[in-house]
């Protein structure tokens, strides 16, 4: 390939195509270089994104959304197959995810929060990407990180102890939900504890239970 990236779009997405033999590494620089120069005629869009040319590994995926999402403004909903790169899937998709976002009138993050960052919500938020220690996230909704959580999450901000907070992994610094506080002892660090679990509050007291559809029915939402 005379560019090791190229960027096709149409009204609904855009195809990264890949150059097959660059070394990973160095392809993930080009990402990055692609996107920063095409920033301007993206801005500040909402897409589904396709990549061709060659196999990705599913870390290689996220290395490269990251990339992407840090050297523009293009806000990725989801990653659509090799298989289903036709217009009409691309807006099938697309639909689906904005669909499934308003319909929990909630909004939608893509990347990683690291030390010192923070993401604030008027509503309820799901991250899509890792939540830092030393980062914070404050919504006044529900907060759903799909990634591992081991920063700071303050959920129900406006008073609301019906809220709560769920992760892929959750090792958190502290979680707040509504005006209830709770600090996790770094010995909750487990490494068989990676499961999807969720925290919310009863009783006065804030609980972190593995997510399961009897806790997911008790609660209040």
């Amino acid at each position: 390939m005379n560019q090791p990236v190229i960027i096709k779009s149409n009204r609904y997405g855009i195809i990264v195509i890949l150059d097959r033999d660059m070394p990973f590494p160095e392809l993930l620089d080009k990402i990055a270089e692609k996107f920063r120069d095409s920033a301007k005629f993206f801005k500040d869009a909402q897409m589904v994104v396709s990549f061709e040319g060659r196999k990705l590994s599913e870390e290689e995926i996220g290395q490269a959304l990251e990339a992407i999402s840090e050297n523009s403004d293009i806000k990725v909903l989801c990653v659509v197959d090799t298989d289903l790169q036709k217009e009409q899937e691309f807006k099938k998709s697309l639909d689906e995810k904005l669909n499934e976002i308003s319909a929990h009138d909630g909004q939608f993050y893509k990347g990683t929060l690291r030390s010192g960052q923070v993401l604030e919500s008027e509503t309820s938020i799901v991250i899509l990407g890792d939540v830092n220690p030393g980062a914070k996230v404050i919504a006044k909704g529900n907060i759903v990180i799909l990634g591992a959580f081991k920063g700071n999450a303050y959920a129900g901000a406006n008073g609301n102890q019906n809220a709560f907070v769920a992760a892929l992994s959750m090792h958190p610094m502290q979680i707040r939900i509504g005006d209830v506080i709770a600090r996790c002892p770094d010995e909750s660090h487990k490494k068989s504890d990676n499961e999807p679990k969720i925290s919310y509050v009863e009783d006065g007291n804030i609980y972190i239970e593995p997510i399961t559809k009897e806790s997911i029915g008790e609660l209040n939402l």
